[in-house]
């Protein structure tokens, strides 16, 4: 069986990253629209137009038996329409993060970060409040970590800086857990681990392969390994050297993908 993953553009790989290495048997195919990014600041109806684009490619092209959206903004807006019209499992990085975050939390109070767009929607709260009313919930838009993390910036005195500007008025809410509500986010963990070590922090791409298990997919295949761009990015080779090494990585034409 095969797995189709996409996002807005690179941060998805730490996703990738993940269940490439828990399920290496598996064919996965990752579309990052890095023509596109970021999704985090359009509108919802562009945000779903895109992913519906980059879902049906995966799909159409590479007859995917699984799909992840490895988008937190493309999975609070997108997920329940990608659901209906694909035929195929749909696996968004809301749902497997708050079921980690309720499991963590002790106090009651759990700390969700992401950017402007997921935020907004309210997917996390919504989703989390659904599996415990009783949860306190505290957000926070941090979108100066994305660009952060695309620069390498991850672990130097501007990075503990932007870390402590945005989340100390969570840790001083009480918070005991903290959701990472953006794939980009995952590169900041041990920064942020090592300001506010008592905190429980939820990574979604680690998430996704757990929830992956409990739908117990036969997952063998060929163990292929295909990543695609809509768009050359700087960024986006930094980022795959970084968390994949020097995987190939093709080029496709956007036109092809909104043709769809």
């Amino acid at each position: 069986m095969s797995i189709g993953i996409f996002d807005s553009g690179i941060g998805g790989l730490t996703v990738f990253k993940e269940v490439a290495e828990n399920f290496p048997k598996a064919d996965i195919y990752y579309l990052g629209d890095t023509a596109r990014v970021p999704y985090g600041n359009k509108s919802k109806e562009t945000i779903i137009r895109y992913s519906i684009e980059c879902a049906t490619y995966l799909y159409h092209n590479f007859n995917v038996d699984v799909l992840i959206i490895a988008c937190n903004t493309a999975s609070s807006y997108a997920l329940d329409t990608l659901k209906k019209i694909l035929p195929i499992p749909v696996i968004g990085v809301v749902k497997p993060g708050a079921q980690v975050a309720v499991r963590y939390t002790k106090n009651k109070k759990v700390g969700v970060i992401g950017t402007v767009a997921t935020i907004r929607s309210g997917s996390y709260q919504q989703e989390l409040k659904q599996l415990n009313p009783d949860l306190e919930i505290h957000q926070k838009p941090c979108p100066l970590f994305v660009p952060l993390v695309e620069e390498g910036w991850i672990d130097n005195e501007i990075a503990k800086l932007t870390v402590k500007e945005y989340l100390q008025e969570l840790i001083d809410k009480g918070i005991d857990t903290l959701i990472l509500g953006c794939t980009h986010y995952p590169l900041l963990k041990n920064t942020i681990k090592e300001l506010y070590p008592h905190i429980n922090i939820v990574d979604s791409s680690i998430a996704i392969v757990e929830y992956i298990n409990n739908l117990k997919l036969d997952l063998n295949g060929n163990g292929k390994r295909h990543i695609l761009i809509t768009d050359e990015s700087h960024a986006f080779d930094n980022f795959r050297k970084l968390l994949i090494g020097d995987a190939k990585t093709e080029k496709i034409e956007l036109s092809d993908l909104c043709s769809l």
